[in-house]
């Protein structure tokens, strides 16, 4: 590699890191996606040089016809998918990256096993790791993405699952020792491949949907490290750092995001988290009732209040009601009532769903409050309106040692002075327990479509 090569893919690893760095706060994060991609677009170029193309034409051609096919999907994709639907097209694209990793290694293999080089241990070694955690981050991502459209978001298990899991596993392992040894069987790595793919499945199907968010980001960091196994194969320093980045803030926002689950990450993975086990008390068997409240009454709590946080939830996201819930909060701010957000970390289907949302409809940062934020000062607020949160306001988190929700850390909603839960119904939420908010002396029940019941809040608070 040439050193003006060299420069140009350490200027694309500053400008991949500046990236990541912008996408820490919603105010750059626009920015950082686009310093990402113009350090995307020059790897891309200036890996070219290093390409052996012996029909150019050919190759050339090939190579044009992809990135247009690329970009129409791209786009299409992203400007037609609903911000409901977020979370599967990330589970989808991320699918995509892993399976283009592991048909990038595995390709490499088989064309190195055919041919005089051969493959030797130092490129074996990073070769079959790319083509394992690619194909698993694929087969992975299309199973979560399938649970995020909620074809089978409740946890599928069978007796001695782990172990055949653990199995399958010890095979490819097996498999991966034997093609490392030197022995460049094609049909073994073929049928490692396969297992890779396999195994995949069998990880994700035992999760919930309610973990769909951590899965995501466990996968994302799959891909990540699957793209800078194939940097080391083809000598290509952008794709392993782009990679490595990849990879260690995946790993990293999933151990944060177990963390606020108050969950190690073997449970959500070996769990079968939302099955049914645990406690599943029965509306019966909570104490107190559920008191509905009308638009009106609830819009006089609102207008009247000094300060009021709303939670926003899966529900809210569902309706499509974010635009509604904003126009609620400026006019509120136009009562000089203080109007705040309160951000659960795993809300959503996907990390960062609500502050997606909430940008979308134009929401100041300023007033998105994290959940450690917010929780001291909750017993000072005046109304906490929940729209569509159902597991990450359940006091059972705090109060029943039985529920296995106990020791997640929530928003502590029913410390508030009234608590306005909006619900189409009394449905349970991902985790498949009663909440035992809804039950509470302070918490009046709003139910109705979110859009709906917001609209006639807005209407109702001009009014007053």
């Amino acid at each position: 590699m040439s050193s003006t090569l060299a420069l140009i893919f350490i200027g694309v690893a500053v400008l991949f890191i500046l990236g990541i760095k912008f996408l820490s706060s919603p105010k750059t994060a626009r920015y950082g996606n686009l310093l990402a991609a113009a350090g995307m677009v020059v790897a891309f170029f200036a890996t070219i040089p290093l390409m052996q193309l012996h029909e150019w034409n050919l190759n050339c051609t090939l190579m044009a016809v992809g990135i247009v096919i690329g970009l129409v999907i791209g786009a299409i994709g992203a400007y037609s998918v609903k911000m409901t639907a977020m979370p599967q097209m990330v589970a989808a694209f991320n699918g995509l990256g892993g399976g283009s990793a592991a048909l990038v290694a595995s390709l490499e293999f088989l064309r190195r096993s055919h041919s005089l080089e051969g493959v030797t241990v130092s490129a074996a070694v990073p070769m079959l790791f790319a083509t394992l955690i690619g194909s698993l981050s694929f087969s992975g991502s299309i199973i979560a993405f399938l649970k995020l459209e909620g074809k089978f978001e409740r946890p599928h298990t069978f007796p001695g699952q782990n172990f055949l899991n653990g199995l399958v596993l010890l095979v490819i392992l097996g498999l991966c020792g034997y093609l490392i040894s030197g022995q460049t069987n094609s049909t073994a790595f073929i049928v490692m491949f396969a297992l890779a793919l396999l195994f995949g499945i069998a990880m994700v199907m035992p999760i919930g949907g309610a973990d769909m968010p951590v899965v995501i980001s466990l996968l994302n960091s799959f891909t990540g490290l699957a793209v800078a196994g194939d940097g080391f194969v083809i000598n290509n320093l952008s794709m392993i750092v782009a990679g490595t980045l990849v990879g260690s803030s995946g790993t990293l926002l999933t151990l944060l995001m177990c963390k606020a689950m108050n969950r190690p990450v073997t449970n959500v993975l070996f769990g079968a988290f939302g099955s049914g086990g645990g406690s599943q008390a029965a509306a019966g068997g909570i104490a107190g009732t559920v008191k509905p409240i009308q638009a009106d009454e609830a819009a006089l709590l609102l207008a009247y209040a000094q300060r009021v946080v709303i939670v926003p939830g899966y529900g809210m996201a569902v309706a499509q009601a974010q635009h509604q819930v904003r126009e609620l909060s400026d006019e509120l701010g136009k009562r000089g009532v203080e109007v705040q957000f309160a951000i659960h970390p795993v809300a959503g289907r996907m990390p960062g769903h609500m502050n997606v949302l909430l940008a979308e409809a134009n929401v100041p940062y300023d007033q998105l409050q994290e959940m450690e934020a917010i929780n001291p000062s909750m017993d000072r607020v005046d109304v906490c309106l929940v729209i569509g949160a159902n597991d990450v306001v359940n006091p059972a988190a705090r109060e029943e040692k039985s529920s296995p929700i106990y020791g997640m850390p929530i928003i502590e909603a029913d410390h508030a002075k009234t608590v306005i839960v909006m619900k189409r119904s009394m449905a349970k939420g991902f985790a498949g327990i009663e909440n035992h908010l809804f039950y509470k002396d302070n918490t009046r029940m709003l139910f109705g479509d979110a859009k709906a019941s917001l609209n006639a809040l807005v209407a109702a608070v001009k009014a007053n």
